[in-house]
């Protein structure tokens, strides 16, 4: 029997992550609605090219195939456009097969408000102000990047995350800021015992580890089962700081496939051979590929975000 939504792993995902809107929303702007919402009844039945969260989506969904019973995970569909102007993007997840039946059209409003009511474990968008205005709300949410889309026939999902800010709390984080590095791996070391408080994709990582339980089971039944989901901590953490870490998943229950510890290393050459469908990671630093072909998000959490906006700030008041 399918699982209601209230026990799927649900992502909440925009248009304009999914799709490449960039011709819309020239548009839009330089023209405004009425001409947007002609030009996307003009276009209605051309499909619109895939967006950078594309392959990652399709490869989500692909998990239902797997537990066809079960069907434990959803995409909803949260979208700035009117119902109206949202019909081509809705023809076009049907033209390329993907199982979205649920969405909310706003019409110009932030759909982040909504992301509880579906359920949702992660809202991924490529608007900005939308992201930021979930996670100061204390929902889960990220940036999608600009990148190459790569999307091939594979099913494999490759999820990759940072650890402080994203999957844990800032709390070590905010020391290693306001401190230095020995006093940090000071502080880890006393604290090594004591798990930190959940990030704001820690329901996310926790109920993806679930879904890695029900392969678990499907390989203890057929030892020539291909799982399908691998999922990798990339931390910029190196020892001794690095025990609090595997502690923390420890108390949750859960584990990371692939886990590694850089130490300040540059975390593409990690990503460029782990070649995940999506990074998770709080700092926009780290969110860099020299080959432009790895999907990643950013998660406007904690206090390396605060620093940011304080300086933005400052700058604006300057000026």
């Amino acid at each position: 029997m399918p699982y209601p939504i209230e026990r799927k792993l649900v992502i909440a995902v925009s248009s304009s992550a999914l799709f490449d809107l960039s011709e819309s929303h020239a548009v839009f702007l330089e023209k405004g609605p009425k001409v947007y919402k002609e030009f996307q009844t003009e276009n209605l039945d051309k499909t619109l090219c895939k967006g950078v969260a594309f392959p990652f989506i399709r490869r989500f969904l692909n998990i239902n195939t797997r537990f066809k019973n079960q069907t434990p995970v959803e995409v909803v569909l949260l979208s700035r456009n009117s119902a109206a102007t949202g019909k081509r993007v809705l023809r076009s997840i049907a033209n390329y097969g993907l199982d979205i039946t649920r969405a909310a059209f706003m019409e110009g409003k932030s759909p982040y408000e909504y992301i509880p009511a579906f359920n949702a474990s992660l809202f991924l968008s490529a608007n900005e102000e939308d992201t930021k205005k979930a996670i100061n709300t204390g929902y889960p949410a990220g940036t999608v990047l600009p990148s190459t889309v790569v999307d091939d026939d594979g099913e494999e999902l490759v999820i990759a995350f940072d650890f402080d800010g994203v999957i844990a709390d800032d709390e070590s984080e905010a020391i290693y800021k306001s401190t230095d590095l020995r006093v940090y791996h000071s502080y880890e070391v006393e604290h090594s015992h004591i798990p930190h408080k959940p990030g704001p994709l820690a329901d996310f990582f926790k109920k993806l580890a679930y879904m890695q339980k029900l392969e678990d089971k499907e390989e203890q039944k057929n030892r020539n089962y291909q799982r399908i989901i691998r999922t990798a901590l990339v931390t910029a953490r190196n020892a001794p700081a690095h025990e609090r870490v595997i502690t923390t998943l420890e108390h949750w229950g859960v584990s990371a496939n692939e886990t590694f510890f850089l130490g300040g290393m540059k975390k593409d050459r990690i990503l460029s051979v782990l070649k995940p469908h999506m990074y998770f990671d709080d700092q926009r630093t780290h969110l860099e590929s020299d080959a432009g072909n790895i999907p990643m998000v950013h998660v406007p959490f904690g206090i390396a975000n605060k620093n940011i906006e304080s300086a933005h700030s400052a700058k604006k008041h300057r000026a």
